[in-house]
């Protein structure tokens, strides 16, 4: 893309907010997501063509808003629950009425890369170089805002489902874009062919043996050698749940052996079979098993 479009680490400034929450420093790969708030003053702004695609989600009060985008202007009011999608490359005009002074704005930004669109297109059998996103403006998408909050509850939760679990959620985000938001006519192909037999359990075994780690969706692709969209639309087809659902239920088994043959700390456990503290284990193991680590010991 050309040098003079603005890209997601200079959107915020452009806006003059105070940053709340970002995931700059959390590597989450093509995706960056954050919360800025400032008082809902009145203000017009023309933003240059952006390097990556930009979802905007209205969080507060209704807010009344125009838009510009092909030489005219588009009124309207934007309630809780709305979502904006500028796609990359596409200039925007912006401007906010002045009866808002006393309200508080705290947007969620999700600035989305083209390589990662491109990357999820080409594995779901699209041609990559003939579609375009389209401007959504105020949108109410319940599926679209829902993956968003997730996301966003993940920003906040500083990562502590770990990188498969925020991997999972954006190719949700992205395949729904495409579905709902692009110019792509047909739908969106499912993988024709099928985990054999042999693949699934090299993924299975993989996941077990370093079920401690921070696994990615990219990192059990290469153990069978396929995408990871492929990957997790395969998995998720032969045995039922997500790879992310996947490793947090093995997970909890292993701690479930080790709360009742060790005596290891809760702590220690939850490190040694992958999850980010004790407060995340209990949060999963009493989702699963309906009791707490501590009610098993």
């Amino acid at each position: 893309m050309a040098s003079n479009q603005l890209n997601s680490l200079e959107l915020s400034h452009q806006w003059n907010k105070t940053l709340m929450f970002s995931s700059r420093k959390m590597n989450w790969n093509g995706i960056l997501v954050e919360q800025c708030q400032s008082p809902a003053s009145a203000f017009e702004m023309e933003l240059p063509a952006l390097a990556d695609h930009w979802l905007y989600f209205h969080t507060g009060d209704s807010a009344p808003l125009v838009q510009k985008r092909d030489d005219r202007l588009y009124e309207s009011t934007l309630h809780k629950g709305d979502s904006l999608l500028v796609p990359a490359g596409q200039p925007s005009y912006w401007c906010q009425a002045p009866d808002m002074s006393d309200v508080i704005c705290a947007p969620l930004h999700i600035c989305l890369k083209p390589e990662l669109i491109q990357q999820v297109a080409e594995a779901s059998d699209m041609d990559s170089e003939r579609f375009e996103f389209m401007h959504c403006f105020g949108q109410q998408d319940l599926q679209l805002h829902q993956i968003g909050m997730l996301m966003f509850a993940e920003l906040k939760s500083g990562g502590m489902m770990g990188q498969l679990y925020i991997e999972s959620l954006t190719q949700a985000l992205v395949i729904h874009l495409l579905r709902r938001y692009s110019n792509l006519t047909q739908p969106i192909a499912s993988p024709n062919s099928s985990f054999s037999r042999i693949q699934l359990q090299q993924a299975i075994d993989y996941i077990h043996t370093y079920l401690n780690r921070d696994l990615s969706l990219a990192e059990l692709a290469g153990v069978v050698n396929i995408s990871p969209t492929y990957f997790a639309s395969l998995f998720k087809q032969t045995m039922g749940i997500s790879p992310h659902q996947y490793v947090i239920q093995q997970r909890v088994e292993r701690a479930k052996v080790m709360l009742m043959k060790t005596d290891l700390a809760i702590a220690d456990i939850a490190l040694q079979v992958g999850f980010s503290s004790q407060s995340h284990l209990t949060q999963q193991f009493k989702r699963l098993t309906g009791v707490t680590p501590k009610q098993v010991r």
